[in-house]
């Protein structure tokens, strides 16, 4: 699942409850989340430390990398996962003297037939510029971190895309072997979903099984973006 939670505050009543996002989350059950916008110590949200809140919640093991910082409090983005996480990287996309931006990328061992299979996992916050998402895509396909995997390790890269006219993944992740999850589908705003800002995709060593924009009643109000959902086969070779 990705899915910017957009800090706790519900898209529709304006109104912060993380306890609604974490009852989202153990509805759908996935066994790796990637979530932007999660808030650390910003007073209007209680001051909350809402990774740690999270993972007390689903017992997952988590990276976070914090992005925007304010005065007081920060949020980012955060990758849960079922699994163990044996590597992490974070890679800053700030263009020039725009909002901060960046990535975080995990290593998870999925057990796949009685093995362990390393699957590779991006969560990204793209920019709201136009302009400004395209070289934020083409630093992350040329970033080491990236370059450094092989073609036929499972990777995902998914996240808030800010892809207002759905086009991003064509022109920047398809090149490099990516495959779209599912079709574009909106995603934002929740309560009438008229973009699709946010989306999922995928190359290597996986199959995809399913695709869904979670839209439950609780979904579309505890947050002002729905949240993507896609099952995977994950091969042993």
């Amino acid at each position: 699942m990705s899915w910017n939670i957009h800090k706790g505050i519900g898209g529709l009543d304006r109104r912060y409850d993380l306890g609604r996002t974490i009852a989202v989350l153990q509805h759908y059950n996935p066994d790796i989340i990637m979530l932007q916008e999660v808030a650390e110590g910003i007073p209007r949200l209680r001051s909350h430390n809402q990774v740690e809140m999270l993972v007390q919640a689903l017992g997952f093991h988590a990276v976070f990398a914090l992005e925007h910082q304010f005065q007081v409090g920060a949020y980012g983005n955060l990758i849960l996962a079922r699994w163990a996480i044996f590597d992490s990287a974070h890679l800053d996309l700030t263009i020039g003297s725009r909002k901060k931006r960046g990535l975080v990328q995990a290593h998870v061992r999925v057990p796949v037939n009685g093995r362990r299979r390393a699957l590779v996992v991006h969560n990204v916050h793209l920019g709201l510029a136009a302009g400004e998402r395209g070289q934020q895509l083409n630093r992350f396909i040329a970033s080491h971190s990236f370059r450094s995997l092989h073609r036929a390790t499972p990777v995902i890269v998914g996240g808030d895309l800010n892809d207002v006219w759905g086009s991003l993944g064509m022109k920047h992740l398809a090149p490099s072997g990516f495959a779209r999850a599912g079709t574009l589908t909106n995603t934002f705003p929740s309560a009438l979903p008229l973009r699709p800002l946010d989306g999922l995709y995928f190359r290597g060593g996986l199959d995809l099984m399913h695709y869904e924009v979670a839209r439950s009643r609780l979904a579309r109000i505890a947050s002002d973006h729905l949240p993507i959902c896609a099952d995977f086969t994950l091969t042993t070779e």
